[in-house]
Order: structure tokens, then sequence, then C-alpha cells
């Protein structure tokens, strides 16, 4: 038996205790992994800053060493986000429709746990705790497999998670890791249908094609945001601006944020030397098109073809400037990852056609893009940002996390 297997049996074998758990007991769990994040902080610290110094010394970029890093304020964010799931509806049992038939037959379809969860994902650590205590809250049992840059904090989170569900009474094996970090088990996980009924990554372009591509378990694609703004030659300047610089600056790292600024050929010529003082307080580098580098000088790097396509994940941005609001969403439609989009705007009919005609999972008028997360949208924690559209799209909480079934009741009825 292989080692995927070994936590395939395991979860088999836990997941019944947590699909039938009631709402206080998954709740009183949430409340122990909280405690036990607060109790452990400073030895998860610990551990966590010997790994952002190797990743440091490996090259690894700020914006991805800010993902990997966790500190005190982040850790009490992680316990309060434990404590905050408490208070969201509890997905599993909900009536979703009912019938009698003609022939007396009751039918119900009530929401169900999926089972057994797995996830992949790279770097942040927080995720660990995140996605546990979804699948936790949902009724499902989960397999989590991290990157290898942040293996040791994961495995202290997990450990303390496991404590706090054996400490409610339950099997610790519904929340697994996995511990060796080797590209065969990632793919051993992938083809894992005999225990996994979903698959969900988290991460770059790279795992979740390496995912979507490899994977013979049920998948749902998350997370790679070649996020845009379209700044229209109605736009207020100073709010384009703000929103630009928010996107792009604030968390850089994130897949919500801004990769590309489009701009209108009207209002270029005022709003890009604006932009590009802003940026420049954060060391963005600017890759422009042609007007753009005319605008803003030899400072700005010659865009190439593979930029306008890029996620990033860095200070840096590209900039092109085109001639109207259908250019524009012909440039996010080619390049989109179908994540997040936003145009900045006083028009009303071009608002409506942005938002119409972009085929992404969450569209913007006026506001940064940076919105798009659970917490945000108030579905409370997320497992991710799906930009499919099979079963779920945008933020995926806890009733993203089930399925259905019917129960069907009858008096002896044939057919």
């Amino acid at each position: 038996m292989s080692y995927i297997d070994e936590l395939g049996v395991k979860a088999l074998n836990a997941k019944k205790q947590i699909m039938t758990a009631s709402t206080g007991e998954k709740n009183k769990i949430l409340d122990a992994i909280a405690a036990k994040l607060r109790e452990k902080a400073d030895a998860i610290i610990s551990v966590n800053e010997e790994e952002v110094k190797r990743a440091a010394e490996r090259g690894t970029s700020g914006p991805m060493l800010d993902r990997l890093k966790l500190n005190a304020d982040r850790i009490e964010g992680m316990a309060s986000a434990c404590e905050e799931l408490k208070g969201l509806e509890d997905p599993v049992g909900e009536v979703v429709s009912g019938s009698k038939r003609p022939n007396g037959m009751k039918i119900t379809k009530v929401r169900v746990p999926m089972g057994v969860i797995g996830i992949i994902f790279e770097s942040r650590p927080n995720v660990t705790v995140d996605a546990a205590t979804l699948c936790i809250k949902s009724g499902n049992a989960t397999i989590l497999r991290g990157g290898s840059e942040a293996i040791e904090t994961n495995k202290v989170l997990m450990e303390l998670m496991r404590e706090a569900v054996e400490g409610c009474g339950f099997n610790p094996d519904i929340v697994q890791l996995v511990t060796e970090t080797s590209h065969e088990t990632s793919a051993e996980l992938m083809k894992a249908n005999k225990y996994l009924d979903l698959l969900i990554p988290r991460g770059g372009s790279r795992l979740i094609n390496a995912v979507v591509q490899n994977a013979t378990v049920p998948v749902i694609e998350t997370g790679t945001g070649n996020c845009h703004i379209y700044v229209d030659e109605t736009a207020d300047i100073d709010m384009a601006i703000a929103i630009t610089n928010n996107g792009k600056t604030q968390r850089p790292g994130v897949c919500n944020a801004l990769e590309t600024c489009l701009v209108n050929e009207k209002i270029a010529p005022e709003f890009l030397p604006k932009l590009k003082a802003v940026l420049d307080e954060h060391n963005v580098e600017i890759r422009g098109c042609e007007k753009t580098k005319e605008i803003l000088g030899d400072s700005v790097v010659s865009a190439t073809e593979e930029d306008w396509g890029t996620e990033f994940l860095d200070y840096i941005i590209s900039i092109k400037v085109v001639a109207d609001v259908s250019e524009a969403i012909e440039h996010v439609s080619k390049y989109s990852t179908g994540h997040s989009e936003c145009i900045v705007t006083k028009d009303f009919n071009n608002a409506r056609k942005f938002q119409n005609e972009i085929d992404s999972a969450c569209v913007y008028v006026n506001c940064s893009t940076r919105f798009t997360d659970g917490g945000e949208f108030g579905l409370g924690a997320e497992i991710g940002i799906s930009t499919q559209k099979l079963h779920a799209r945008g933020p995926m909480g806890l009733k993203e996390l089930t399925t259905c079934k019917f129960l069907i009741e009858g008096e002896g009825q044939i057919r």
C-alpha cells in the first residue's frame, strides 16, 4: 500500500463521523483549533521564521516571502477566522427543494458533504488552517498537500489541529497532511479516485495547469488571476489611480491583484503620469505598449505578447492604451484567466457593456479587484476563487464544498 493509499484509507474511515456531526459538534472543533493556534503561536512563528529565512536565501521574491510568512497578527487572524466560521450557517442538511408526486411519493433535495476533499496548494501556510476548518464546518474529511517551502510550518499547524479534533472526541484523520512533498506523491494524489471526491488546487498557473491536465479526480480550477482594470475616458482620475494602486501594490502576490491596466487614449496623457508617480513609490516596474512609452518615457519596458498574459504576482504591471471600451473588452477577453476585472467610468452604458460582455467570475465597476474574497463577499472564509463554471464560480465558501442528494419516501409505490 502506498503512502497516499494509507492517507486515503484513513480519510475514508474518518469521513462518516464528520459527515454526520451536528453543527454544535463542528463548532466545538473550530473553537478548539482557534484556542490551539493562540496557545502555540510562538512555536508556529519560530518554525515559520526559519522557513522564511531559507526561502530568502534561495532568492525568493518579496511578495512570495510575504505569502509564506506568519506573524502574531496573521495567526490571530487565522484563529479569528475559525471563530467567524462558527457564526456562518451550516449548509449540511439544508432543504434545497421538495415536492410530492401524483403517486404520493415525497421527494426532498437536501445538501450533504462532498465526502473527502483533497487540496493541493503552494506557499501560504494559512491555507492549511483555512482549508481544514472550511472542510470541517461543511462536514468533509480532507487531505492537504502544501508546498515544500512551508512543510515544517504546515506540520506544526496540522499537529495542533489534529490535537484539537481528537480532544473533541473525533477521529483526527478527518484532517491529514501529505508530509512527503515529492512530485510523485502529488501526482498520486491527483489520481486517488478511490478516496477523493474532489480535488482543489490553489496556487500559481503552473500548479493549477498540472492538476487540471493530470488529475483523474474531479477538479475545481481556482486561483490564477491575470486581472485587468480599464480606465474609461469618463473616469474620475483620482478614483482610477487609487483603485489601480490598491489593486497592484496592496498585496501583489495574491490572485486578485491587478496585472494589467488598460487606459482610454483620450485620458491617457493626463492619467498615466499621475499613475506612474504613485506606482514609483512602490518601485513598480511598468511594461507598456508604444503609446504608453511615448507618454511615460524610457523608464517603461516594452511589453511583450507574453506580458499581456502573465500573472506577475510581483511589483510589475503591464499598461496598454486603447481606443475605447470595446477594444478594452477585446483585450481582456483574449488574455484574461476569468478571475476579476474592473472598469472605472462615469458612463452607465460603458459600465453595463463591460459587465455584460466580460466573461469572468467577478466584474467590478469603480471598485478594486482586491475585494474578490470570501470574507469580503460575506461568505466567511473561502477555499479559493473558482475560475471555471461547473459547480462553483468565484469565491468558494461552505456551500460550494457540499453537493445534494434526493431523499424519497413512499408507502409501497411501485412503477
